[in-house]
C-alpha cells in the first residue's frame, strides 16, 4: 500500500494550505482552490487514517520506540475511522507488551477489541495476545475464554492458526504439569502419613 511519509504529510498540508491563502488573497480563490483542495484532502487523511501504517512499517523492522513516536503523532485517536481507531490500539497493545507494559497492554487489547476489529485475523489475534497476558498472571479461566473465543474466529494466516496451537498446547501441558504436580504432592503426603 502506497504511504508518504508523515512529516512529509504534514509539510504538503502546511504548504497547501499557506500557499492555497496567500494565493487566495493575492490572485483570487479560483487560483488557490487546486492548493487548499489538496491540503485539505491530506489533512483528511491524517485525522482519519492518523500514523497507524506508517507505525506498522516501523515494526516490522522492530524498530518499537520509533513505531510508539510516529502513533504519539495521531491527533485525535478517537477521531480515526473505525477500523484504524481499533489498529491504533491494537498497535499500542503490541508496543506496551514489547516493552513488557502488561497492564498497559490489556487495557489496549480490550479498548481494541470493543471497537471492533475488522478480520477474524485481527480478533483471533486480539484474544490470543490476551490469552497470553492472562495466562502470565495465572488467571487460567480467564485466559482459556481468550484462547476459545480466538479459535472461533475466521483464521485465515496460517502463521495465527500455528501460534493458537502452540498456545493450546503450552496450555494444555500447563494443566498436565500442575495435576502431575497435585499427584506428586498427595503421594509425598502418603509416603509421610506412612513413616
Amino acid at each position: 500500500m502506497f504511504t508518504i511519509n508523515i512529516y512529509l504529510k504534514f509539510a504538503i498540508i502546511a504548504a497547501c494550505l499557506i500557499g492555497g491563502i496567500i494565493l487566495a488573497f493575492a490572485f483570487g480563490f479560483w487560483y488557490a482552490f487546486p492548493f487548499l483542495l489538496t491540503g485539505l484532502v491530506f489533512l483528511a487523511s491524517y485525522v482519519l487514517l492518523g500514523t497507524v501504517q506508517s507505525a506498522a512499517q516501523l515494526v516490522e523492522k522492530s524498530n518499537f520506540v520509533g513505531a510508539q513516536k510516529r502513533l504519539d503523532l495521531t491527533w485525535k485517536p478517537s477521531w480515526l475511522y473505525k477500523p484504524n481507531r481499533a489498529y491504533y490500539y491494537i498497535m499500542k497493545g503490541t508496543l506496551a507488551a514489547q516493552m513488557k507494559d502488561n497492564e498497559a497492554a490489556e487495557k489496549w487489547f480490550i479498548t481494541a477489541k470493543n471497537i471492533g476489529v475488522p478480520s477474524g485475523n485481527e480478533a483471533a489475534m486480539v484474544e490470543l495476545q490476551l490469552a497470553n497476558l492472562m495466562a502470565g498472571k495465572k488467571k487460567w479461566n480467564i485466559a482459556q475464554n481468550h484462547l476459545r473465543a480466538a479459535k472461533k474466529q475466521k483464521i485465515t494466516e496460517p502463521q495465527l492458526r500455528e501460534q493458537i496451537k502452540q498456545f493450546e498446547k503450552a496450555f494444555t501441558n500447563r494443566g498436565q504439569m500442575k495435576h502431575m504436580q497435585g499427584q506428586q504432592g498427595g503421594s509425598r503426603k502418603m509416603r509421610r502419613m506412612r513413616r
